[in-house]
């Protein structure tokens, strides 16, 4: 299973940007995707999640300005960010663990988007 990020960019800060993951291949269930983040410097971090039963968690600095959602026809989640600030700058990775078939675990990453929030 491949996941293909797309939606990073540049921004000025108080702008949005909606993150898109879609996954391809063989997939039997995504019981959580996420949505990590890395600055330069800095360890990679969690900032969204959300299971297949609609559970969602936010990373503490991004509640009430991110959302996640995800579309389990299509394969895919999104981040929707609104109200970007300079600190959300970096590469934002998303991540589906789960099961390719019954048998088989799931757990891919997908190759990174870069998120620039200018001040």
């Amino acid at each position: 299973v491949q996941l293909q990020a797309s939606g990073g960019g540049l921004v000025q800060t108080g702008g949005s940007l909606r993150l898109s993951c879609e996954a391809s291949g063989t997939v039997f269930v995504i019981v959580k995707a996420g949505w990590y983040r890395q600055a330069p410097g800095k360890q990679r971090e969690l900032v969204a999640s959300i299971t297949s039963g609609g559970s969602k968690k936010y990373l503490a600095s991004v509640k009430g300005r991110f959302t996640i959602s995800r579309n389990d026809t299509e394969n895919t989640v999104h981040l929707q960010m609104n109200n970007l600030k300079p600190e959300d700058t970096g590469v934002y990775y998303c991540n589906a663990q789960g099961r390719r078939s019954p048998l088989h675990e799931l757990d891919s990453w997908g190759q990174g988007t870069q998120v620039t929030v200018s001040s």
